[in-house]
């Protein structure tokens, strides 16, 4: 609210705080995202100084990691020395080559957050944060408890404030130590305006103080905001406001200043003799900014004109089989580029795709016996039907100790003195030889494999929850159409037709929902296959399919399956329903997929120093199923460390390039879609989705301090809803280090086959999708589909893009090099 003449307008300030704070969902809802999104209106490298600026980021690596770069041949000098004639003409060449290479500056930061706030320990030596945060932390963590507190919150039928006046009210014991505080909390409904004249006095600070506050825990502010906007990413609800976490902070405070001074202490704002900067005020190009900047641009470009020069000089006259064995499809996810071409390998005759592992279809699911619906979809997406598990045939197993009734008095002590020793005795056992067991985090549990799915709706009325449980046959064509369509598989169609999600198994993971898929909210994608597997066999949808000009095959099946991608194992579906002569083909399949999930795990090896990759296939993949649940280890997988690449086009332009595992690969033809109809729905998610990911990666890696979670190993779950170090620290946004440590801070690279003037009006159509491109927080080369020329988009349109190089090394075994070399590989042409 803004009362008269006043120049504070609540409703702003709280507005421009939940735009900058963290947005990071809580643990079941991890999903990557950009972490500097708020600055996104602005070009990358003018937004990310912004942010720095501001709140104190660090946003690239440091002068002297890219000097280091350049040193040790990671940054080639004839990159570098393009990218400054472009920035700088050649007139300037060599006074910046010097600059880059040489010159001293003063890299350090004094960022605008927090220097109102530290006037109370310049002034008043107090430190507000370290006598109210503890408290406030234990406060919040116990009103959003999501399942860790044996006893819930004393009152949760109102929301956050009104809960702590509830309780002020009717106990003895109260969160305040002097009267004032609490006395206006009880009797004077005030304002976050009248408490601010009360702490700081001068209005035109008051913006200020708030964001310094805020920002000094933007762990716990970023989740308030979030659950206060998005409340079903709780399974407990909770009512929770950042207007109210602001007034019961900042009654807080004045009870601590009470506390130490009485009620005599003058406010803020009259003892400061100068006023710090605005946050908002512009931010100086300084010459330290504009040498990074250029360092960024020849650190990426080295690695982009690999791949760009591979892509250029790769055949595209790669014979294509007309009768296939087999098609899959793959989800575009990065950690799928290696599965696919150890599939294509080992059989020649087959083909894969990749789409977004949700396949088209969203929905919320709810297991048999579970007590909520999950979305299976990506996140921006609000689906209006249900799909909910029947006749489930597995016993879910459980421990025996994981019960309530530990927590009563004397049960818990029967409990511990029995059930407890054997828990013990399993834990012991379990570190010298881990197995999974009912406690670990399966990707396979999400589903019964031999359960019944409510996938078609033959009654419009069937309605649960204000969800319409199934789909109707039109809007089953309606997606089944879309998804062949956008991957360009209308005609050719093999027997057997996979459609395989992906998810991950851990057992030392709280960040386990990072790990799944990404366009499943961060779930397995096994409901997402068995579902579009389902829709795709039905005859009544083949039957409208062919009103579309897609004719599929009577003896063409689809079947679902997931691919772990930690374990490296996969589990089909439906299997009862194949046809005799296609069992016989899918069994041939099967013994092909194993061996493609032995190289895969053998590959992926390389990058864990505890297994030696030169080991005998099987073994290692064994060792690689081990380590995914033992409790040392702190990093299950890699997940998406080292992306930099997004590739939309025809699986020529990449099907014999080694990627080392750092493309998302969309299927897409641009021949069925001549004026971008489908590749508007192909690219509308990338930005948010595959750019999302590649930024947080990118962000947790130059600041896992501020911008990451930091190490593991000493995070406590805080709630079910985040991680903090220790009891009563701040919730930790970002990816921990775990994550990050083998990430190149590249941003992501879109390449995309079609024509420029179709792309350039595709990306045009929606100004959010635009964003990405025209602010170049990812870069986005087009290749012309005819010429084979490239285009790189550059402030608002396309230029000619000619690689430096005529080509990349080329080998005819990839193996032998994979299994030396722990670091990141160069781009390989495979002969």
């Amino acid at each position: 609210m803004k009362t008269q003449n006043s120049s504070f307008d609540e409703h702003k300030v709280l507005h421009d705080l939940k735009h900058y704070l963290p947005a990071q969902a809580p643990l079941k809802d991890f999903i990557h995202h950009n972490t500097l999104h708020a600055f996104q209106n602005l070009k990358f490298e003018k937004g990310i100084r912004k942010a720095s600026e501001m709140f104190g980021y660090k946003v690239s690596l440091s002068l002297g990691e890219y000097r280091n770069l350049f040193l040790s041949k990671k940054i080639n000098e004839d990159i570098l020395n393009q990218k400054i004639k472009e920035r700088k003409g050649v007139n300037e060449f060599n006074t910046w080559k010097i600059n880059l290479l040489t010159k001293t500056y003063d890299t350090s930061n004094n960022p605008r957050i927090g220097q109102l706030r530290a006037t109370w320990k310049k002034e008043y030596y107090l430190d507000l944060d370290l006598i109210i945060q503890p408290e406030l932390f234990r406060i919040l963590c116990s009103y959003l408890d999501q399942g860790i507190s044996i006893w819930n919150f004393p009152v949760l039928n109102k929301g956050f404030l009104s809960s702590i006046r509830e309780m002020e009210r009717n106990t003895f014991s109260s969160f305040f130590t002097s009267p004032r505080a609490k006395n206006l909390l009880l009797n004077e409904n005030p304002t976050i305006e009248s408490l601010l004249k009360i702490l700081v006095g001068d209005e035109t600070l008051y913006e200020q103080y708030l964001f310094d506050q805020q920002f000094s825990h933007s762990g716990w502010s970023g989740m308030v905001s979030v659950v206060e906007d998005q409340p079903e990413t709780l399974l407990d609800p909770k009512k929770i406001t950042l207007h109210d976490l602001i007034i019961f902070e900042l009654l807080l405070e004045i009870n601590a200043l009470d506390s130490k001074f009485g009620e005599t202490w003058a406010p803020i704002g009259n003892t400061i003799k100068t006023k710090p900067i605005s946050l908002f005020e512009p931010v100086e190009n300084t010459e330290l900014n504009e040498v990074l900047a250029i360092w960024q641009d020849a650190y990426e470009w080295t690695y982009y004109e690999d791949v760009l020069t591979g892509i250029h000089a790769q055949s595209t006259n790669i014979k294509k089989e007309d009768k296939k064995s087999f098609q899959a499809l793959f989800c575009i996810d990065d950690r799928e580029c290696s599965i696919r071409r150890y599939v294509e390998q080992i059989d020649s005759q087959c083909e894969t795709f990749g789409t977004p592992g949700f396949f088209g279809v969203e929905f919320f699911y709810k297991p048999e016996h579970g007590k909520f619906t999950t979305k299976v979809c990506p996140a921006p997406v609000t689906p209006k039907y249900l799909i909910k598990e029947l006749e489930t045939k597995t016993v879910r197993k459980k421990d025996a100790h994981y019960t309530k009734q530990t927590h009563s008095l004397f049960q818990g002590w029967i409990i511990s003195q029995t059930l407890g020793f054997w828990s013990a005795i399993k834990l012991i056992l379990n570190i010298f030889r881990p197995t999974m067991t009912a406690a670990a985090s399966s990707s396979f549990k999400h589903m019964d494999k031999f359960s019944t799915l409510t996938i078609e709706n033959t009654d419009p009325s069937n309605i649960e929850n204000n969800l319409q449980v199934g789909f109707t046959i039109d809007e089953m064509i309606a997606r089944v159409e879309g998804l062949l369509m956008s991957i360009g598989l209308v005609q050719n169609f093999a027997p057997i037709v996979y459609v395989i999600g992906h998810g991950a198994s851990s057992v030392n993971n709280t960040h386990y929902a990072g790990y799944d898929c990404g366009a499943c909210s961060g779930r397995p994608g096994s409901v997402n296959a068995r579902v579009i597997s389902f829709m795709a066999n039905h005859p009544k949808v083949r039957e409208g399919l062919i009103t579309k000009g897609i004719v599929i095959p009577a003896e063409t099946q689809f079947i679902g399956a997931l691919h772990d991608t930690t374990r490296d194992e996969i589990e089909f579906y439906d299997e009862s329903n194949i046809s005799d002569n296609n069992k016989i083909i899918h069994q041939k399949n099967y013994a092909s997929m194993q061996k493609a999930l032995d190289l895969n795990a053998k590959e992926r090896s390389r990058r864990f120093e505890s297994i030696n990759s030169k080991g005998d296939l099987k073994k290692v993949h064994e060792k690689v199923k081990v380590r995914s649940v033992s409790l040392f280890e702190p990093r299950p997988e890699l997940n998406h460390a080292t992306n930099t690449l997004c590739i939309i086009g025809n699986r020529n332009l990449t099907k014999n390039l080694f990627l080392d595992r750092r493309a998302f690969m969309n299927s897409y033809d641009y021949k069925i879609d001549k004026d971008g109809t489908y590749l508007f729905n192909v690219i509308k998610p990338i930005g948010p989705v595959c750019g999302g990911i590649n930024l947080e990666y990118y962000f947790s890696r130059v600041d896992n301090y501020k911008l990451g979670a930091g190490t593991k190993l000493p995070h406590n779950v805080m709630g079910l809803i985040g991680v903090a170090n220790g009891t009563d620290g701040d919730l930790r946004p970002g990816l921990p280090s775990q994550m990050i440590e083998v990430h190149d801070p590249i941003r992501l690279m879109v390449i995309v086959e079609h024509y420029p003037e179709v792309v350039l009006k595709t990306i045009q159509i929606l100004p959010a999708t635009y964003e990405w491109f025209i602010n170049e927080w990812v870069h986005l080369v087009v290749i012309n589909p005819d010429t084979k020329e490239m285009y790189l988009f550059k402030d608002g349109s396309f230029t000619n893009y000619t690689p430096l190089k005529k080509s990349v090394p080329a080998v005819n075994d990839i193996s032998k090099i994979v299994e030396a070399e722990l670091e990141n590989l160069p781009v390989y042409s495979i002969n």
